[in-house]
């Protein structure tokens, strides 16, 4: 007898479409851990700064200076991890990844394209990101350009894990102390 239990719906759904609410879940993750990230190593370079300084350098392009760093930043936090491993941090805690529309890995050119195409979304008021929930493929603008799509990857070992499919189902009933 076979069981649907989280574990196999977890490896069922491997290679799917991931929707929208696990993508719009998973860039909020993303989202927090690249602001948090960029928020503490401003404060740790302006103390330091400060330290050398003695609080004497103000600089009047400050606010530009601190937009342009974060704009690369976050650049380099979605471009880099989608080139080498197709996940961000956000995507691997929600079990997706990005892919070429084929299946295959995405190349570092095609991450650099689609992290450099993902602002369009936001730009056109969100019109961009209406092909996630409405589309066949889940596929936004940032996907149709870099030619790119956002997959359901739970491999079957990640799911056979007790912490993330749930208790685990045993053929045999357990022992009682008294055997």
């Amino acid at each position: 007898m076979t069981t649907t239990g989280p574990r196999q719906l977890a490896v069922s759904r491997q290679g799917h479409y991931s929707g929208a609410v696990t993508r719009l879940a998973a860039f909020a993750i993303d989202q927090a851990a690249i602001t948090g990230i960029f928020t503490v190593v401003v404060a740790l370079t302006a103390y330091a700064v400060d330290l050398v300084t003695g609080g004497r350098l103000k600089s009047p392009v400050s606010g530009l200076i601190l937009g342009v760093a974060y704009g690369v930043w976050w650049f380099v936090y979605f471009a880099y991890p989608w080139a080498v491993s197709g996940k961000t941090l956000g995507m691997s805690l929600l079990g997706i990844r990005v892919v070429r529309r084929d299946g295959s890995e995405l190349a570092p050119r095609g991450a650099c394209l689609r992290a450099l195409s993902l602002p369009l979304g936001f730009v056109t008021f969100g019109i961009g990101f209406a092909g996630i929930v409405f589309g066949r493929e889940h596929r936004a603008f940032h996907d149709l350009i870099a030619r790119s799509a956002v997959v359901y990857d739970w491999d079957a070992r990640t799911a056979q894990l007790r912490f993330l499919a749930g208790p685990s189902r045993r053929a045999t009933p357990p022992r009682s102390p008294a055997d």
